[in-house]
């Protein structure tokens, strides 16, 4: 039986978005929790990476934000040409 309770704060624009992706899983907040510690138990530690984005990250994301510099493409296929993939 489950006895442990775990309470966070997080910001109510976040979580009502992440409660809508998990709806969409079929899965609760509590499950979601659970997959994590269980992950995290497996792993030894947080099973994604964490990362101090570089400034080149940093530059991107700025200008990807403001719009700048962004390319599109008709298709994945004319994307994956550009790329050589």
């Amino acid at each position: 039986m489950k006895s442990a309770m775990i309470r966070a704060r997080v910001e109510p624009e976040l979580k009502e978005e992440v409660e809508g992706i998990f709806k969409k899983l079929g899965i609760t907040t509590t499950e979601a929790i659970t997959i994590f510690y269980h992950q995290v138990k497996a792993k030894k530690g947080i099973p994604f990476e964490l990362s101090i984005p570089n400034d080149i990250t940093l530059e991107t994301a700025r200008k990807t934000d403001a719009g700048e510099e962004l390319m599109e493409y008709a298709s994945l296929d004319a994307f994956k040409k550009k790329i050589g993939a």
